[in-house]
């Protein structure tokens, strides 16, 4: 956990030995609804305890002076400089401080220092917590008019794809920013509507494991899944002419069904997965509110053996901690992410917790020749001041 003194400090070092305000927004987990967010589907992220901690101060200036204490690295920008810096963190500073003022916020110059704890490369958007913790801090030090909450997100996804390149969807930037503690949100990826749904395991951890491999197919497998999606989308609306059909969220099991023969059985089976998957994130919602766990981790199975079966974005290693899982009976375990490598999420109940995780550890090294990382997770609050 980031401590506040250890980030103040820093800043007054760095600086002129005055203090700011201290704003922090975390990284996040998604508990089931993967591959969902380009067919219209639902998605079901929760903040996590571990964040991105700035201390901001306005300068008076029309300078951002930037300093990354994890990086140990130094980085300054005037607010309408059209290029901006090179160095990759401090893009995505850069492209919120311009994100914001496109919504019309009056942004000056500031002295800020940072650190995260949200770990890198390991599926739990550690550049969505940057982005929604600036954003979050520049709404309250320099808007007049402060934009909502759903804006903030939306700056930060627009600064992954004006200022980083990257051509993300929503999630992790509203699950940074709406973070709600002991909460999870359901999120419907086609209306941006969300309903907070309690998450309160006791007697439970989320657990999880880092497989630490990600395999190079990830991106040209993805657009092939997309396609097949699509491929699906258009063979369907063919055959229901008089339906509004534009995303694979509109299609149920009837109209799948009837269009089998007249789709490949890959693309057929990628959008099985799609289908069921929607009733699984409906199962777990309907789960959550009635706190059954055992259900929970049921469909966390299910969704995982989708994953690896139907949609086939997982690989040996995430199978075989999936079944580490499975032999330690831990209630639910799955591959969260895009797949090929990366994490899996796991509801562990706390008397098993110490056993599992050194089984995992010994049994993943003994076969890959390395340690999977083990990180416990807390649901927690979204983007907030700090002081």
């Amino acid at each position: 956990m980031l401590e506040i003194d250890y980030v103040r400090s820093r800043f007054i070092k760095h600086f002129d030995g005055k203090t700011g305000n201290i704003y922090a927004s975390p990284g996040r987990v998604n508990l089931i609804g993967e591959h969902t967010d380009y067919n219209g589907g639902f998605v079901m992220p929760g903040a996590i305890d571990k964040e991105l901690m700035a201390e901001i101060r306005p300068n008076g200036t029309n300078k951002v002076m930037c300093y990354s204490i994890d990086q140990k690295d130094r980085v300054e920008f005037a607010v309408d400089d059209p290029e901006g810096p090179r160095t990759s963190w401090a893009r995505y500073i850069y492209g919120v401080v311009q994100e914001m003022r496109k919504h019309g916020v009056d942004v000056k110059g500031f002295h800020t220092a940072f650190a995260g704890d949200v770990p890198l490369g390991a599926g739990m958007s550690s550049s969505a917590a940057l982005e929604s913790c600036f954003a979050y801090a520049l709404n309250d030090l320099f808007a007049d008019n402060k934009i909502e909450k759903f804006e903030l997100a939306l700056v930060g996804q627009a600064t992954e794809h004006n200022y980083v390149g990257v051509n993300c969807g929503i999630m992790d930037q509203f699950a940074s920013v709406f973070g709600k503690k002991d909460n999870l949100m359901r999120l419907d990826c086609r209306s941006m509507e969300y309903e907070y749904l309690p998450f309160n395991p006791v007697g439970y951890k989320v657990v999880l494991l880092d497989s630490l491999v990600k395999h190079e197919l990830a991106s040209s497998a993805y657009n092939d899944r997309r396609k097949s999606c699509e491929n699906v989308v258009a063979a369907v609306k063919a055959k229901y002419p008089e339906q509004k059909i534009e995303l694979l969220r509109d299609v149920n099991w009837d109209m799948l069904k009837s269009v089998q023969g007249e789709v490949s059985a890959e693309d057929y089976k990628r959008a099985a997965f799609f289908v069921g998957e929607t009733d699984r994130v409906m199962g777990v919602s309907e789960a959550l509110k009635n706190g059954d766990y055992a259900k929970v981790g049921e469909l966390m199975y299910a969704t995982h053996e989708a994953l690896s079966k139907e949609y086939e974005v997982s690989c040996e290693e995430l199978d075989f901690l999936n079944d580490i899982s499975k032999a330690n009976g831990v209630t639910g375990s799955r591959i969260m992410g895009g797949g090929f490598g990366g994490c899996t999420i796991n509801l562990v109940k706390e008397e098993l917790h110490d056993k599992f995780v050194a089984d995992a550890v010994q049994k993943y090294a003994d076969k890959y020749g390395k340690r999977p990382k083990i990180y416990n997770v807390i649901i927690s609050d979204g983007a907030h001041k700090v002081c």
